[in-house]
């Protein structure tokens, strides 16, 4: 019978152990590909309890090379694997995930990182970096995803970022802010200021179809005099112009397809539209500006600034936050006093895109039609604004009710 091999304290070596010249420990083991891999102790009890944790991996089905594979090498297979995203979308992942995770969380050994770690970086993000949620919600959208991909590749029993944003905002009430549209009051308000107004009347038209077609900023900016049919009275949806930055040459732009088939669509056009249109049409022939840009092919675009070159979304939302704080001071001054004044709000190309949605809703115009004009591939996200506009609806028509029964009640004394 073979002696059993022992270490210099006389204690009995397990197959793969071994006592070192310096006294310390060494375990060695094969992974199924035939690679050997060691492990290293102090003392045997420490070199034991890794070897423990080897075991409870294999029983779990965790990889046995997963102790040195940090966050960051994952996320890296994943953005290589990552296939089917617009180039934009793909690049602000990389962006999220490069200047908010790799520096941080994403040098831990994945094996490692729990949920409470995760909860806590977060938390680091709000408490020290002074994120919005909107920006947590991005981070996560990427995060959970690497998580994925290391649970399916096995260094991962389970994915520590599961509920993490969740709790979040339940802990600190941090619900993403509601998106609103404007009342029929302030869309008034902000069309007659844009009208009368000299400084700003120039905007009119790509602001007014925005509110009257529901287009996507991508999709206005994006839209040339080819995509227009007056004469059968639609506008034909098919493309969106996108500017951000690319991962060699900066920021540019490009031309992009609909993300969902439901983004190819027909949009009617009302009748304000086609004087919109050609209102743009009659400014740029008296100040004698065309567009002069061709982007991936496209040219002829209908909303160009001075130098003949497109707008982007920055641009426009700038134009609306001047808009409207020089619309509200207008209404400030000429209010002579009153205690009572209605000003627009902070509000964005986006929100004019729900305005136009909630006046849909508020006309009751057919759900299927709702979604098909706003190009939703999720039925879902239609119902949902119509929930909040008929709820809106709702409140507004209740208090007109509550002043009227305490008109009545003041009459009847």
């Amino acid at each position: 019978m073979a002696k059993r091999r022992t270490d210099s304290r006389g204690r009995v070596l397990k197959k793969g152990e071994s006592e070192l010249s310096d006294g310390t420990y060494r375990y060695r083991y094969s992974l199924p590909n035939g690679k050997r891999c060691y492990k290293y102790a102090k003392t045997l009890d420490e070199l034991r309890k890794k070897e423990n944790e080897i075991d409870t991996s294999k029983v779990y089905g965790i990889r046995a090379d997963s102790d040195s594979v940090t966050l960051n090498q994952i996320a890296d297979t994943w953005f290589n694997l990552k296939k089917g995203l617009k180039d934009n979308t793909y690049q602000n992942y990389r962006y999220m995930y490069d200047f908010f995770v790799r520096p941080d969380l994403g040098n831990c050994r994945v094996k490692t990182i729990r949920h409470s770690d995760v909860l806590g970086y977060y938390n680091t993000l709000v408490d020290e970096r002074g994120l919005k949620p909107t920006t947590i919600d991005n981070i996560h959208t990427v995060l959970h995803q690497v998580f994925d991909l290391a649970v399916q590749d096995g260094y991962l029993r389970t994915n520590p970022s599961d509920n993490a944003l969740k709790h979040l905002k339940l802990a600190r009430n941090l619900e993403t802010e509601k998106k609103r549209a404007l009342t029929r009051e302030e869309q008034d308000i902000f069309l007659n200021y844009l009208s009368r107004n000299h400084q700003y009347h120039h905007w009119y038209p790509i602001f007014y179809i925005m509110l009257n077609t529901g287009m996507r900023v991508g999709e206005i900016t994006g839209l040339r005099w080819e995509d227009v049919d007056l004469e059968n009275g639609f506008i034909n949806v098919n493309h969106t112009l996108v500017y951000y930055n690319h991962s060699k040459n900066g920021c540019y732009f490009n031309i992009h397809t609909p993300k969902t088939k439901a983004g190819e669509r027909t949009i009617p056009i009302l009748n304000g539209v086609r004087e919109a249109l050609e209102q743009e049409w009659q400014f740029q022939q008296d100040i004698e500006v065309e567009c002069t840009v061709q982007i991936d092919g496209y040219t002829d675009f209908i909303f160009v600034n001075r130098f003949g070159n497109v707008h982007n979304q920055n641009t426009l939302n700038k134009a609306l936050r001047r808009i409207a704080r020089d619309c509200n001071e207008d209404i400030i001054s000429k209010s002579r006093g009153k205690s009572t004044v209605t000003l627009l709000p902070r509000f964005s190309c986006h929100s004019l895109r729900h305005t136009f949605a909630t006046r849909l809703c508020e006309a009751g115009v057919n759900m299927k039609v709702i979604q098909e004009v706003l190009g939703h591939a999720d039925f879902g996200t239609t119902m949902n604004v119509y929930t909040d506009a008929t709820k809106d609806l709702q409140q507004r028509e209740f208090k007109a009710l509550e002043s009227f029964l305490n008109d009545e009640s003041r009459d009847d004394t």
